[in-house]
């Protein structure tokens, strides 16, 4: 990792940055929540959202929590319960525009997949066209199940499966978790 980055847990003085930075990529899309929303995601599984820190200053989050396989959080609804489910939904990545293209985005993709223990795999709704990042990144797209219109007309469902635990026989369950375990610090 890059010496200038950091991603480490959500804290509570990131939420002014974080809703700024979302409202900025997200309203000319007409997809952002506000801040109760975003908030209520990272309370429900603080161990799966993460900040990126460059120069002391956030430079991108990610938001994911454990939701049922075939559904997905409704954008302005605040979430008031933890799901028991082993899909983890990615539900937000957001990288400041002067620090897009640096790998910010893949590392917080790493440390979300390194604290995945219990689950199965990740989905995610691609929103504004990000479909083929994500593609690039392992997702495909799921067509099971589609994403409803307040993700906008663009919007793609895509899942990644995640691998077996090591020690694990391929295919075999994975012990199901109702908290993911709390990542350690990366600098």
């Amino acid at each position: 990792m890059r010496p200038d980055v950091r991603i480490r847990q959500l804290a509570d003085g990131d939420w002014d940055a974080l809703t700024a930075l979302e409202a900025a990529t997200y309203t000319p899309l007409g997809l952002s929540e506000g801040r109760a929303a975003l908030r209520s995601r990272a309370r429900v599984s603080p161990a799966t959202c993460f900040a990126a820190e460059t120069g002391g200053r956030l430079a991108g989050y990610l938001l994911a929590l454990p939701y049922p396989p075939h559904a997905h959080p409704r954008l302005t609804r605040a979430e008031d319960r933890a799901f028991v489910s082993r899909n983890l939904h990615l539900h937000d990545l957001v990288i400041a525009p002067p620090q897009r293209r640096r790998g910010l985005a893949g590392l917080l993709l790493e440390r979300l997949t390194a604290t995945a223990h219990g689950y199965d795999q990740i989905s995610l709704i691609a929103v504004g066209g990000s479909h083929p990042f994500w593609a690039a990144h392992g997702f495909t797209a799921d067509p099971e199940t589609a994403p409803g219109p307040d993700y906008g007309p663009d919007a793609v469902r895509m899942v990644r499966p995640l691998p077996p635990p090591a020690g694990h026989a391929a295919g075999a369950r994975r012990p199901l978790r109702h908290r993911p375990a709390a990542p350690r610090e990366v600098s």
